[in-house]
C-alpha cells in the first residue's frame, strides 16, 4: 500500500508536470500555444494597448481610476504567472531542486517576466517567448543573413555616392543644406527610402534629374531587402505548415 506522503508527493509532480506543460512552450510536441500561453499573450497585448492609451490626457480624464485598477490587476496576474513558473522549473533539469530554481529565478528570461509589469512598453516585448512567428522572422532574417548584409552594402554605397553627387550640383546654391557631403547625406537617406520630406531639395536644373533618378534607384533599394525577408519568411512559414500536417498525420 502507498504511503500518503508518496501519494501526495506523485499528486505534486503530476501536477507540476501539467503546471509546466501549460507554461513552457517549448515542452508541448503539438504546434502552437497553450491556452494558458494564449491568456498571457492576450493580457500582455490588453496591458500594451492600456499602456498607450493612457498616455493620452483626455481617455485618462475619462477614467482616472479604471488604469491604476487595470494596472493593479494585469501586475497580479503576471504576478501569479511568475510563481507559477518558479514552480514549474523544477520540471526542467537545468532547475531542478531549491538551487536549481534559484538559477531560474536568477535568469533573464524570469527576472524579464517579473520586472516588465514595471516597464510598461518594453511588455509587448515578451511576446518574443511566446509567438512563432517571431521566431520564424529571426530564422528568416538569419538564414538570408548574407544576402541582407549585402543589401545593406549596396545601400550604403548608394547613400555615400548620392550624397557626393548632388553636393557637387547643389553646394553652391544651398550651402545649408549641401554644403557638405554630411549635410547632404540627410537628403539622400529621405530620397532613397522613398520618404521624400520635401524639407529640402534640389534647386538646380542637374540637381533635379538626379533627384528623380535617385528616386527611382531608391524603390529598387527598398524592394531588394523586403523581397530577401519576404521570401525567406515565405519558406520558414511554409516549413511550419508542412511540420504542422506531418504533425496531424502522426
Amino acid at each position: 500500500m502507498q504511503q500518503p506522503n508518496s501519494q501526495a508527493a506523485s499528486d505534486c509532480r503530476v501536477w507540476r508536470r501539467r503546471l509546466y506543460l501549460m507554461l513552457e512552450p517549448t515542452a508541448r510536441q503539438a504546434p502552437g500555444l497553450s491556452i494558458t500561453n494564449r491568456c498571457i499573450a492576450g493580457l500582455i497585448l490588453l496591458a500594451t494597448i492600456l499602456t498607450l492609451l493612457e498616455t493620452e490626457p483626455v481617455v485618462r480624464a475619462l477614467a482616472p481610476g479604471f488604469f491604476i485598477t487595470a494596472e493593479a490587476a494585469l501586475a497580479m496576474a503576471f504576478l501569479v504567472e511568475y510563481i507559477g513558473r518558479v514552480i514549474a522549473a523544477g520540471e526542467d533539469p537545468r532547475y531542478r531542486g531549491w538551487a536549481g530554481r534559484l538559477r531560474f529565478m536568477a535568469s533573464p528570461w524570469a527576472i524579464n517576466a517579473f520586472t516588465l509589469r514595471l516597464l510598461k512598453l518594453i511588455r509587448l516585448a515578451r511576446l518574443g517567448r511566446f509567438s512563432n512567428a517571431i521566431g520564424d522572422l529571426y530564422r528568416a532574417v538569419r538564414g538570408r543573413r548574407y544576402e541582407l548584409t549585402v543589401s545593406l552594402m549596396v545601400a550604403g554605397l548608394l547613400l555615400v555616392l548620392t550624397s557626393s553627387v548632388i553636393y557637387v550640383l547643389e553646394a553652391n546654391h544651398q550651402p545649408e543644406a549641401f554644403g557638405s557631403i554630411p549635410r547632404a547625406l540627410w537628403w539622400s537617406v529621405a530620397t532613397l527610402t522613398t520618404v521624400g520630406y520635401g524639407d529640402v531639395t534640389p534647386v538646380t536644373p542637374g540637381g533635379q534629374v538626379f533627384a528623380g533618378l535617385t528616386a527611382i534607384v531608391g524603390i529598387g533599394m527598398i524592394a531588394m531587402p523586403t523581397g530577401i525577408l519576404a521570401a525567406a519568411f515565405s519558406d520558414a512559414m511554409q516549413k511550419r505548415r508542412e511540420q504542422g500536417e506531418e504533425y496531424d498525420n502522426d
